[in-house]
């Protein structure tokens, strides 16, 4: 059976902590491998992004393979072709098909015809490859993972759900605190649901957010967003009730004076550009595990 990245709960426990150590070799050694060697990746961008493109297409490279970047107006996607022949064609020139999209149907449908290991690089319902880099970050920080408690504060958003499934395979504790209209739904089991963000914030060894508005919300709903939201800043008050340890992580773009404040941003305790950067090394480790 092909193996697929969709979710993150295809892994087992073993399976992410080899692919961890993997991210890690990889980070200490960014040109240490040519699994790719001679083989493209096809990367689809049905949205903008930034460093989604950016850490796949530089870690498709250090691996030695090619990354053919479209975007899904220029497939014939745009006029009308089916997922399923769009898969039944790219199998048959591509080690691996990497997608960001707004459905999740469509990622799961692209999985089920393609004969080639399907990645979700972003979808409404799923962020699998940016919860990996956050285990990393987390790992690298703190030397574990299991027995760390993070709490994620704001919208209950793909980025909560992900870090539910991951963190909770690799034994955190992964507290989600929204309000009462913007709560995850279907939440994982591993999430613990809460409504104040100070409460889930306390003795946390991480606290996390998002954006308030993400490419998928209304625009109309922005500002009944931002006064609902408004409670649940991540800043230096809202650290304070953390642990003394506490580091502070988004998943960018941020909005400094939104849902994080700029001292947060850009201060001592966040540790947001090695959460960025390592998206690279963890979807490396990945393309291996799956491809190379």
């Amino acid at each position: 059976m092909q193996r697929h990245f969709l979710t993150g709960a295809e892994l087992d426990q073993a399976t992410l902590a080899a692919l961890l150590a993997r991210a890690r070799e990889l980070k200490a050694s960014p040109l240490g491998s040519d699994s790719l060697t001679r083989r493209v990746i096809a990367l689809i961008f049905d949205q903008p992004s930034t460093r989604t493109r950016v850490s796949f297409e530089v870690g498709i490279v250090e691996l030695g393979g090619h990354p053919m970047v479209t975007r899904s107006d220029e497939l014939q996607l745009s006029r009308g072709e089916s997922v399923r022949d769009t898969a039944y064609v790219l199998s048959r020139h591509v080690a691996a098909i990497c997608i960001r999209t707004g459905a999740d149907e469509a990622v799961r449908e692209l999985a089920r015809h393609a004969t080639v290991p399907v990645i979700n690089m972003l979808t409404a319902g799923h962020h699998p490859c940016q919860a990996l880099a956050d285990l990393l970050t987390l790992q690298e920080e703190f030397g574990r993972l299991a027995g760390l408690t993070v709490a994620y504060v704001g919208d209950g958003n793909n980025v909560a759900r992900s870090l539910a499934i991951l963190g909770g395979l690799a034994g955190m504790e992964v507290r989600i605190a929204s309000p009462a209209r913007h709560r995850l739904l279907d939440p994982p089991e591993a999430a613990v649901l809460m409504e104040d963000p100070r409460a889930a914030a306390s003795g946390a060894d991480a606290v996390y957010t998002d954006v308030w508005l993400s490419m998928s919300d209304d625009p109309r709903s922005a500002q009944q967003r931002r006064s609902a939201f408004l409670p649940y800043r991540l800043d230096e008050h809202l650290l304070e009730v953390a642990a003394p340890h506490a580091i502070a992580l988004h998943c960018l773009p941020a909005h400094p004076g939104e849902e994080i404040t700029a001292e947060v941003l850009y201060g001592s305790r966040q540790r947001i550009w090695v959460q960025a950067e390592n998206r690279r090394h963890v979807q490396k480790a990945l393309l291996e595990q799956l491809v190379g």
